[in-house]
């Protein structure tokens, strides 16, 4: 019994030291940004999870930082990977989509969004798609036909709010019924609170093992993402008869991104627009909503600028003949402090802390080479905390921003957004909700906290409770 045992202990040390005998001689030949790739087949990514777990998870990349310097190799979620918090790289790594890199996501997130998700697509159908979302999210849209959509369905939640209010719940319904309406008309009703509690749980499934045998999330994930692609394409099946009724003459056309898509002259299939519809409801669910929710928590943590934001909008309400008429687009032009808390709160909150991308070929930077086929991750958290690019970099400071046009004050260090061919499409639409709700809910209501709540980071970002919040309604005339 003794001999087997040893000769398997033996076999095993073999195998290690075969591991670090052609990592370090890889290292050598391409001189990889120096770093630690952890245990064999771990790596760190339980030092990588235990972080983000905490409310502090930025030790991870500053203690590598001040160790390998921006640019440094770790070994994470299975993969050998290059962190970057310098931001030249990581606006080099978004410049170079396509050419340099492609999109790389884990597989559970993959397969519950969809082979033709915006967020999987690839080379020119994604160009396409993109520049479709893009067109119809701009300016001009949102001043003519979606901001008063946004008003009136955000006045509708809040209308609803009692004493108590999980107000992450509260934003996660406005984001999810203002999305429906965007991309396919749909008013709030039964039909889209049945959607949305099947999206949750496919949420629920993005940052689990990719197994319906061995992870009871990730499987109900995907029975829920199956009832909403049904019920999605119940919807696009029926717009496209509609769709040829219009063609000849009977009904009125709907102006919503569906009806973009299918009009579209090089022409989708259903199973493209349901995974394109899925994916959208998705990003427009889950990113907005945590915005306005942390929103008002740094707001209601610093009192200065929150009596500084009502002052400005009580000074647009004052403009109105009661507490209930239309925003229209000049008094979204006309909220520059909004803009300092809205940047300031993408800056410290970070939803989106980075992207991964992987090397479609030995990629040159910065004097080292990122080898062919390793997964990359372009830390957009690391460079706006960075106390090298702000002053007091993890304080909420919306007055930092005062005078300071973003595309002046931004250069590479500040990308909420993302940027390159992969610039969410979305960005102008958020800002624009994002500034209607703090105007609502300053002008409706005064606030306290539930109780003690605190931020955590993994698998996304959000307050552990939900943010729960004590309300009172003013007055309609009644100043703040």
């Amino acid at each position: 019994m003794a001999l087997p045992v040893f000769l398997l202990l033996c076999f095993l040390l073999s195998i290690v030291v075969i591991f670090i005998l052609i990592r370090a001689s890889r290292r050598r030949l391409l001189r990889l940004p120096p770093g630690n790739l952890g245990l064999p087949f771990v790596g760190e990514t339980l030092q990588l999870i235990s972080a983000y777990k905490t409310e502090n998870p930025e030790p991870f990349i500053d203690e590598r930082v001040s160790r390998f310097g921006p640019l440094f190799t770790t070994h994470v979620f299975g993969e050998p990977t290059v962190f970057s918090a310098d931001p030249e790289v990581n606006r080099f790594i978004l410049q170079n989509e396509g050419k340099l890199f492609d999109c790389s996501y884990p597989g559970s997130i993959s397969n519950l969004l969809g082979k033709h998700s915006l967020l999987l697509m690839k080379g020119s159908l994604h160009k396409r798609m993109h520049s479709l979302t893009m067109s119809f999210g701009n300016s001009s849209i949102i001043k003519d036909h979606l901001l008063v959509d946004i008003d009136r369905l955000i006045r509708l939640n809040l209308d609803s709010w009692s004493d108590r209010v999980l107000l992450m719940e509260e934003a996660k319904t406005i984001t999810f019924n203002l999305t429906v309406k965007q991309l396919m008309s749909y008013d709030p009703c039964e039909w889209t609170e049945r959607l949305r509690k099947e999206y949750v749980l496919v949420i629920e499934g993005f940052f689990t093992l990719p197994s319906r045998l061995f992870s009871p999330t990730y499987s109900r994930a995907i029975t829920a993402r199956t009832k909403v692609a049904e019920a999605l394409n119940l919807v696009v099946r029926r717009r496209r008869k509609e769709a040829v009724a219009i063609s000849e003459g009977g009904g009125e056309k709907q102006n919503d991104m569906l009806a973009a898509l299918l009009a579209d002259d090089d022409g989708f299939s259903d199973e493209q627009i349901v995974d394109f519809l899925l994916a959208l409801l998705v990003a427009g669910y889950e990113t907005t909503s945590t915005i306005m929710t942390l929103a008002v928590k740094f707001l209601t943590e610093t009192p200065l600028a929150l009596a500084q934001l009502k002052e400005e909008h009580e000074g647009i309400r004052a403009k109105k003949s009661n507490n209930t008429e239309a925003l229209e687009w000049s008094d979204y032009k006309s909220m520059p402090f909004t803009q300092c808390v809205i940047n300031e709160t993408l800056r410290v909150a970070n939803i989106i802390g980075g992207i991964f991308r992987r090397a479609i070929t030995n990629v040159p930077v910065k004097g080292y080479t990122i080898p062919k086929g390793w997964q990359v991750f372009a830390s957009f958290r690391a460079v706006h905390l960075n106390l090298d690019h702000y002053k007091d970099a993890r304080s909420f400071n919306p007055w930092r921003w005062q005078n300071k046009p973003v595309p002046t004050i931004s250069g590479n260090v500040f990308m909420p957004f993302g940027g390159g061919p992969r610039l969410c499409p979305g960005y102008e639409i958020a800002r624009v909700i994002l500034s209607v709700f703090l105007h609502r809910i300053v002008t409706r209501y005064s606030w306290v906290p539930a109780e003690e709540d605190k931020l955590v980071f993994f698998p996304t970002t959000r307050t552990q409770k939900r943010y729960p919040i004590k309300v009172r309604r003013l007055n309609c005339d009644q100043a703040m």
